[in-house]
């Protein structure tokens, strides 16, 4: 019974896990307009690097970069510009100049700007929009940022909004603009597993400042309690939520017999073994690591199962720049000891251990 209801529920878990729907070029367009909105030149240049090797072309990575200065000044837009002049004097041939860039028609005519960003952020919000509380910014909004700015030809407003957000994730302070973007990426034209996928790969990367778990996770699974009860056997802070049918009533206390394990940034448990019992790990978001004892680590992301053997010892946990979650389940095995502990917490994951991963080193 334990074996059938294991298999159901990897397969229910593995039906809800999203697949990649955004290209590489997105992601990289995504990388660069959070660097750029974050100011870190140092981060930005080898990026500007990957984006163009990855399929990004010139014109767009300026149409980017100068797009952004609504969002986030002229001084990092023009920074940004900067780093990929810079990058474009060692130029290699592979790198293309993509669509020839041409004037906007509307730049010479003020009602058709207009008309065309009334037009645009109508569709961006899903309704009109007038902000007569100051009449300045609603006509800046609608002639110059969604006429002027969204008039250039070398990306598609779906593309925008990519940039747009990831932009924004990078950004204190601008809370209420990254939510109406979050939907308005959905009305340009992306769709919502997009919009979610990107918030993943931001926060997994270290490119959002907003990185609560359900920025982290898409909010598919609930983070959960602080993991109190078992602190004492993590470095770093997790969280547990026990899975709860949601056909039960009010007050009714029954759980499935696993729990989602929301591991922070850099957590990981210690060394461990299970008695009595294998576990079985389906990961469902961020990026992780397992090892058992004498192996090298085995690198996690969403989508992977680990089926750890009865009485191996091993650990799991976060990789050092993502947010990781599980579901764990045990299954039992006949070679139980009478009296013995189901787990055997042992010493920690060592700093050296962790951080070798990182670099490569196992």
């Amino acid at each position: 019974m334990n074996r059938i209801f294991t298999t159901l529920l990897i397969l229910f878990v593995m039906s809800t896990i999203k697949a990649q729907t955004l290209i590489e070029r997105q992601l990289h367009l995504a990388t660069v307009a959070s660097l750029e909105a974050q100011g870190d030149l140092a981060r930005l240049e080898p990026a500007v690097r990957k984006a163009l090797d990855g399929g990004v072309t010139v014109n767009e990575m300026k149409e980017a970069f100068s797009h952004l200065y609504a969002y986030t000044g002229f001084p990092r837009s023009l920074n940004a510009l900067g780093v990929l002049s810079k990058v474009l004097s060692d130029r290699k041939p592979e790198w293309k100049d993509g669509k020839p860039w041409t004037r906007p028609a509307v730049w010479d005519d003020a009602k058709a700007a207009l008309e065309l960003g009334t037009k645009v952020q109508t569709q961006l919000s899903g309704g009109a929009f007038n902000y007569d509380f100051c009449p300045q910014d609603d006509y800046y909004l609608k002639a110059h940022l969604f006429g002027d700015i969204f008039a250039g030809d070398q990306l598609s407003h779906a593309d925008r909004e990519i940039v747009t957000v990831a932009a924004l994730s990078a950004l204190k302070g601008v809370a209420p603009q990254l939510a109406s973007h979050k939907r308005g990426a959905v009305n340009m034209g992306n769709t919502q597993e997009q919009v979610d996928e990107l918030c993943r790969f931001l926060t997994e990367n270290g490119l959002s400042q907003h990185d609560s778990a359900a920025d982290a996770c898409a909010g598919d699974w609930q983070k959960g309690e602080p993991n109190r009860g078992y602190a004492q056997y993590f470095v770093g802070n997790s969280h547990l939520a026990p899975l709860r049918p949601k056909n039960l009533k009010d007050g009714e206390a029954t759980v499935l017999p696993c729990s989602n394990v929301t591991f922070e940034p850099g957590c990981r448990n210690n060394w461990h073994i299970h008695h009595g019992a294998r576990q079985i790990l389906v990961c469902v978001s961020g990026k992780g690591w397992y090892q058992e004892w004498g192996k090298p680590a085995i690198a996690l992301k969403a989508g992977d199962i680990i089926d750890i053997p009865e009485g191996v010892k091993h650990w799991h946990g976060a990789a050092k720049d993502s947010w990781f979650q599980h579901i764990a389940t045990h299954v039992a095995v006949e070679n139980t000891k009478p009296g013995s502990e189901p787990n055997e917490w042992l010493e920690k994951v060592s700093d050296e251990e962790y951080n070798g991963l990182h670099e490569g080193l196992y």
